[in-house]
């Protein structure tokens, strides 16, 4: 059973920093690619990062990025959002999702669309207020 669980969000102040960490396990054998999205309240979901696991490039949304860093622990089989500067905006459930790349890896290979990542995990809720 292919499970993806986000965990570490909370309750920071405007300008504090929190890592959200994505426990991967039973993904079948080949390429993926971690993505990390994110929903507010009446607002439809964005991609914040997409990790390829096999070498480690990655991509980054235009709101969060050098803000945000992505990385993975292959031997933990975790991905990791470092979220750095937060601000109120930031305010959303962040969820990680797996999609398989078949090797190719680019700028649209993660995608918010329930449809394009095959694997959802629950979200973890991080609110940024004073």
């Amino acid at each position: 059973e292919v499970q993806l669980q986000a965990s570490g969000g909370g309750l920071v102040r405007p300008g504090d920093s929190l890592r959200l960490s994505c426990e991967t396990s039973g993904l079948p054998s080949g390429d993926y690619a971690i993505g990390w999205f994110r929903q507010a309240p009446g607002k439809e979901r964005e991609g914040v990062s997409c990790i390829n696991l096999s070498e480690g490039s990655r991509y980054y949304g235009s709101a969060v990025k050098g803000r945000f860093t992505t990385s993975r622990d292959s031997a933990r089989k975790l991905v990791y959002l470092q979220m750095n500067s937060l601000i109120a905006e930031d305010t959303a459930d962040y969820y990680c999702a797996a999609v398989k790349t078949g090797g190719y890896f680019s700028l649209t290979t993660c995608q918010p669309s329930k449809h394009d990542m095959d694997f959802w995990g629950k979200g973890t809720l991080v609110t940024v207020s004073s």
